[in-house]
């Protein structure tokens, strides 16, 4: 599985052609805090939602979670359905808060 770094992440969402990003957190948490420009699909949704991401099949797509195992799940489902440019950001939106952002509150 690829994984990004939030360090790599932040130098990548600068770029012209940003990846897309996909939280597959609970909406509790998405509110709480969340990358901008994200789509929020829960994990638990995620195979009935597929058809939500059919625009994103050729894209590079980012799956984000609290620590990087949801995502983790979730980039498997995102494989057998067909997708195949996805990287899994390491450590996910806690780490995010750690190295790039202090402003992304902790939980």
């Amino acid at each position: 599985m690829n994984r990004v770094t939030p360090a790599e992440l932040a130098g990548q969402l600068k770029v012209a052609n940003p990846p897309a990003l996909l939280d597959v957190r609970e909406p509790e948490e998405h509110s709480l805090c969340s990358l901008q420009g994200s789509r929020l699909i829960p994990l638990a949704d995620l195979f009935d939602r597929l058809g939500e991401l059919d625009d994103w099949k050729d894209r590079d797509v980012v799956v984000y979670c609290h620590h990087g195992i949801r995502s983790a799940h979730a980039i498997a489902i995102l494989q057998s359905a067909g997708f195949s440019r996805l990287a899994n950001l390491s450590g996910g939106i806690d780490r995010w808060s750690l190295e790039v952002d202090p402003s992304v509150p902790r939980y």
